[in-house]
């Protein structure tokens, strides 16, 4: 009588995944190649991809109308008219159309009184900068578009080529060989006769990888012979990055799968306690991934979603989700006409065991803000808005599992927090199992003071702050206690930094010191940012009223808008840091060093998530990226106060 094949292992789940990736360390990796932008639906970037070009590319009418000077309009009201002729007051514009000095705001074509053809009446004073998109609005050269491993979206296409981008390197998709066994199996389009099984499975498993970014190809089913089985697999592992091989893997006295798998390589487990799926294989042959998959469908089915996707996503970069629709906490008020039903773009995370949304940029033109969002906040029509605090339903277009596993970032902007993000994308090797895990940081820019209270109220793991103690010289810790003087809170340091004045290459307006700032076009951060805060406090030292600035209250959200603005010629100056202006190929002048750090409630310290973060704060590679950016110190990185 024929020897049956007994199982030599009946290991859980957990335990089986983990010898296997523990025996594939160093084996399964992915390859890499270049293809146009057009052609890059659905792959994963194997890096961050940084923009070439602004977007726009230049000072930009947002309305169709008329470009004018501000200042020339001033006192415009319905009890006293202005009159404005064109070529001398101003110049039609549409839409798109670019806006040089000394225009420098537009005014709506339904806000002008037609006089003749030759001149408009104006019922209400132009701001400076209204309806005007700044150069770098949207995308700022240098600044990251996509990180690594990030799955391509129609709407991610369209950016990177609005920045100039129109090669990618991406993971290769991994050539999956996929192989039917059994001699009573048939091909669909054949009739079936007794005892013989129309086969399907490995129809199945060829979509499975397809839709998991492989490139799955299906051969004809191998009869139940030992020899051409074996030639069959050897083959394979010499052509392909990883081998099916469905059926055969049971205790029937044909079922030759795991001899062959243990003569050509090595078999890591035979026998897993999961129901269906007991038969599974798991094996390496010539140091390529084979895994013997059983014949039934539920058992087909869940064996390969247990072993073979954990190893595909590696190859691919992938980790896959289901689109979902969930209830959030609103982080920002949301304000809504009654006319329309809105989707507003939002960044989410759970905290404490609650799904927080916090709104994007709501501007039609903001592109990026599709690329960061995790999915949409829908006000309905006849709403007025929801109020921060209140549940809102989010249509999630990333998975909860992803979202599960994301650090919330709320506060202070700083270039490291894609540096950081993209380095957590990046995975890393679980030292317990041994399997890729994949983590993600999520940063939502408002200034450091809204990011102490977005962690008050419990919407936030991290708080990156730079807030200076104007009586003390301290950073940080003075204003956390003061705005969170009911807990416990932790600061986990960061980096020092050099804050100062971004002006165009070679200074031709010879700015010195902030004293110039009366003379020259200047762009500010948002109220509440730390580096405003700084700016005030240099003013108020040198005795000089923020009124007498030509811009102090025009905002930006970055300190790479502001570089981009002064890029672009915008303005003359503007506060920010010193890598914004090395980014954007910009002089600077430094006017002090300050700490840029996280506040942190101390049981956030216990998430996995924040424990890679912190390694990324003390490792050497992300100092040597500092470097590369320049104007940062790191030794005191990654130490909790």
């Amino acid at each position: 009588m024929a020897k049956r094949n007994l199982y030599l292992s009946n290991v859980s789940v957990e335990e089986a995944l983990s010898n296997y990736f523990a025996a594939l360390e160093g084996l399964l990796i992915p390859g890499f190649e270049e293809i146009h932008v057009e052609q890059s639906l659905n792959r994963i970037t194997a890096h961050a991809v940084y923009a070439r070009y602004c977007s726009p590319l230049y000072n930009a009418a947002a309305m169709d109308g008329i470009a004018v000077t501000a200042a020339n309009t001033t006192g415009a009201r319905e009890s006293n008219p202005i009159t404005l002729k064109t070529g001398k007051d101003f110049i039609p514009v549409d839409t798109g159309d670019p806006i040089h000095p000394p225009y420098d705001a537009v005014i709506m074509a339904e806000d002008l009184i037609e006089v003749d053809e030759e001149s408009v009446k104006i019922l209400e004073s132009a701001a400076a900068w209204q309806h005007i998109r700044p150069i770098g609005e949207d995308i700022v050269a240098g600044e990251m578009i996509l990180p690594g491993r990030h799955r391509i979206r129609p709407i991610d296409i369209g950016v990177l080529l609005s920045g100039g981008i129109t090669r990618i390197e991406v993971y290769a998709k991994p050539r999956v060989a996929i192989f039917p066994t059994g001699t009573e199996i048939i091909e669909p389009d054949k009739a079936p006769k007794e005892g013989e099984i129309i086969e399907s499975n490995s129809r199945m498993f060829e979509a499975l990888v397809n839709q998991s970014g492989g490139e799955g190809l299906r051969f004809a089913p191998i009869p139940d012979d030992y020899e051409l089985l074996k030639e069959t697999i050897r083959k394979a592992t010499t052509e392909y990055d990883m081998v099916l091989v469905n059926a055969g893997s049971s205790a029937g006295l044909e079922d030759f799968t795991v001899f062959v798998l243990r003569e050509l390589g090595e078999v890591i487990v035979h026998g897993v306690a999961m129901k269906p799926g007991k038969p599974t294989i798991l094996a390496k042959v010539n140091n390529k991934p084979v895994i013997g998959i059983p014949g039934y469908p539920v058992s087909a089915y869940l064996a390969y979603e247990t072993f073979a996707a954990p190893v595909l996503s590696v190859l691919t970069g992938r980790c896959d989700g289901s689109p979902n629709t969930i209830t959030a906490v609103l982080a920002k008020r949301l304000v809504s006409s009654l006319k329309h039903c809105e989707y507003v773009r939002v960044k989410v995370g759970r905290v404490n065991d609650r799904l927080v949304a916090s709104p994007l940029a709501r501007g039609a033109g903001a592109a990026m803000s599709l690329v960061r969002a995790d999915g949409f906040c829908v006000i309905n029509q006849n709403s007025e808005g929801i109020e921060a605090g209140d549940q809102a339903p989010v249509e999630l277009y990333r998975s909860l599992d992803e979202i599960d596993r994301t650090l919330v970032a709320v506060g202070s902007h700083d270039l490291i927090l894609d540096l950081i993000a993209d380095m957590m994308a990046a995975g890393n090797l679980n030292r317990t199992n041994k399997t890729q895990e994949t983590v993600y940081l999520a940063s939502t820019h408002v200034g450091s003071m809204a990011g102490l209270l977005a962690l008050k109220r419990g919407e936030c793991h991290i708080a990156p702050i730079h807030l200076l103690d104007e009586e003390t010289g301290i950073y940080n810790v003075s204003w956390i206690k003061k705005t969170i003087p009911e807990k416990e809170v932790c600061l986990i340091k960061g980096v020092g930094r050099i804050q100062g004045l971004i002006i165009p290459k070679n200074n031709p307006l010879e700015i010195k010191s902030i004293k110039d700032l009366g003379r020259c076009s200047f762009i500010n951060r948002q109220k509440g940012a730390g580096t405003r805060l700084f700016l005030d406090h240099l003013l108020k030292k040198e005795g000089i009223e923020s009124g007498s600035i030509n811009g102090y209250n025009r905002e930006a959200a970055t300190h790479m808008a502001v570089a981009a603005a002064v890029q672009g010629g915008g303005a003359d100056a503007g506060m920010g840091i010193a890598s914004a202006a090395k980014a954007l190929d910009l002089d600077f002048i430094p006017l002090g060093e300050e700490e840029y750090d996280f506040a942190i409630l101390p049981e956030f310290l216990k998430l996995k998530e924040m424990e890679i973060f912190l390694d990324i704060l003390k490792s050497s590679a992300f100092h040597e990226k500092l470097e590369k950016l320049g104007g940062y110190t790191w030794d005191k990185a990654g130490t909790v106060i």
